[in-house]
């Protein structure tokens, strides 16, 4: 570990040279030897280096980062630290967006997003006993050295009729104890960007909720612990390579973080990475107590308000390379897509400058604004899509197959012709761009893309449900019972009961025919 005092956030070096160990990654029948290497991983590892490197950058170090409060001397990613102040969330929530920028948006499951709930250890410790000093630990060991967390919390679609005790063969549970900890066995899911990280965070969150000791756990494991396997989805970044170029795929090149399926069998968890174990209502109920909750969107909020500028700066170029720029019906549609992007930036505004008060005089984004979000980017998104689709349209599918066109003497003086912009735009420009537009809406990436932005905080009923579960528990829900009843008690069918507007026994026509 080295001298306390020198103990800095990893290099993009030093995070390379970490991925090469003996974790298991399987990809197309094969074990994966070393992901730094691999086409299938190499250029999205590079592109998580290139955000460790902004932190040493003095050019962006200062918007990245600050003061440790370890005690180590250090300094770290502000997202990796629990924030007391409105400044500090604000901060925070820049440092978010600087990182984001770096990927245009594209890779939601970067470094800092399960920060996310590594900074909740130190913020509430106590929450875990019997294991707070675990919980110490991390906090300290992510923030000094900002190691890449992945999480696994979801059970994988399987038996879902049935009740969790009774899919064991597949649902992580502990099998037994020992003086080293507790072995564990069954399948989390999904675990994006898994197989280029260093640690797997498992915990459970589902409608169903956990109901037996065994299967109550929430635990760190190394990515290369023993027993520990992933299961990837085909690579989008390989297909890239093999069947095209960069100017082809510019984001699944090196952006594609891969989803998985992680797998336990038979894995020692260490006792001095449980948090929680055995307490079924405290598995139930950590995602929202502990201030993940909160954190989590407030980083999802942010990352995708990013992605929204990206996208509206392509749109933008994509309508004027169509000659539609001037249409009204077009200029409404783009008008749009900037009011989504603008709404999301203002619930991330919002998070940040009217906090939820957290555990021990810390910090949390707010709360109901977070829950905004979930429902909205599921809607959001796929409208944002849509919108791109109609306006852009027959442009995004005219473009010919491959960087390789451009570069056949016989072929390019056609492309140069037919594939030309408006605007004086040149066919290579236009194609550059309508290329980079469909791994944003058409391409299998995209496809993932739209699902990831609809399901990853949580399946389309829960993240509605909880604002209902929010409001009640929090007394909102009796506020709104209430001010509504406030409204019905200033009458009653005899009229106004108080003196403050006029009656109109004098005017109304059915008072009239009685007299």
């Amino acid at each position: 570990m080295g001298n306390q005092t020198e103990r800095l956030p990893l290099t993009g070096k030093e995070y390379l040279e970490s991925l090469k160990d003996n974790r298991e990654i399987w990809i197309n029948g094969e074990k994966v030897k070393d992901v730094t290497t691999h086409p299938a991983f190499r250029n999205a590892a590079r592109s998580i280096a290139r955000m460790y490197d902004a932190l040493h950058d003095e050019k962006t170090k200062g918007i990245l980062t600050t003061e440790t409060d370890t005690g180590n001397n250090g300094f770290t990613q502000k997202f990796f630290k629990f924030d007391k102040t409105k400044e500090d969330l604000i901060e925070t929530r820049d440092a978010i967006a600087e990182w984001a920028k770096l990927t245009y948006g594209q890779m939601g499951r970067s470094p800092d997003y399960k920060a996310a709930f590594l900074a909740t250890l130190g913020a509430n410790p106590d929450y875990y006993a019997p294991y707070e000093e675990n919980a110490r630990f991390w906090y300290k060991e992510a923030q000094e050295r900002n190691w890449y967390f992945n999480h696994a919390i979801i059970n994988p679609p399987v038996d879902r009729n049935k009740p969790l005790e009774a899919v064991k063969d597949v649902f992580v549970r502990a099998e037994e104890e020992t003086d080293e900890g507790i072995i564990v066995s069954g399948a989390k899911m999904v675990a994006t960007g898994s197989a280029l990280t260093n640690y797997n965070f498992v915990a459970h969150y589902g409608a169903v909720p956990v109901g037996s000791e065994d299967m109550a756990l929430v635990f760190v494991a190394p990515m290369d612990s023993p027993g520990v396997k992933l299961i990837c989805r085909q690579s989008y970044e390989m297909q890239a390579s093999v069947m095209g170029s960069p100017f082809d795929y510019p984001l699944s090149s090196r952006f594609d973080e891969n989803d998985a399926v992680l797998v336990f069998d038979k894995v020692l968890i260490p006792w001095e990475n449980i948090l929680i174990y055995k307490d079924v209502e405290k598995a139930n109920t950590f995602f929202p107590e502990s201030g993940f909750l909160h954190r989590f969107t407030f980083h999802g909020v942010t990352r995708l308000s990013v992605k929204l500028d990206f996208v509206v700066g392509l749109l933008m170029k994509a309508v004027q390379t169509n000659g539609t720029d001037q249409f009204r019906g077009v200029q409404a549609n783009v008008g749009e897509v900037i009011a989504w992007r603008n709404m999301f930036w203002a619930l991330s505004d919002s998070m940040a400058l009217n906090p939820d008060l957290g555990p021990n005089d810390t910090l949390l984004p707010n709360l109901n604004s977070g829950l905004s979000y979930r429902v909205f980017m599921s809607e959001g998104w796929p409208q944002i899509k849509g919108i791109i689709q109609n306006v852009v349209a027959g442009n995004l599918i005219v473009q010919p197959s491959s960087a390789s066109d451009f570069k056949h003497p016989e072929l390019r003086p056609l492309l140069d012709r037919l594939y030309r912009g408006s605007n004086g735009i040149t066919a290579h420009d236009k194609i550059k761009l309508i290329k980079l537009l469909w791994e944003v809406v058409g391409s299998e990436f995209a496809g993932r893309h739209e699902l990831y932005e609809r399901n990853y905080s949580g399946n389309h009923e829960n993240i509605r449900l909880e604002n209902l579960v929010v409001a009640n528990e929090s007394g909102a829900a009796d506020q709104y019972v209430a001010f509504a009843e406030q409204c019905m008690a200033d009458y009653d069918i005899d009229g106004w009961v108080n003196d403050t507007w006029v009656n109109p026994d004098d005017v109304n026509y059915f008072k009239k025919q009685t007299v």
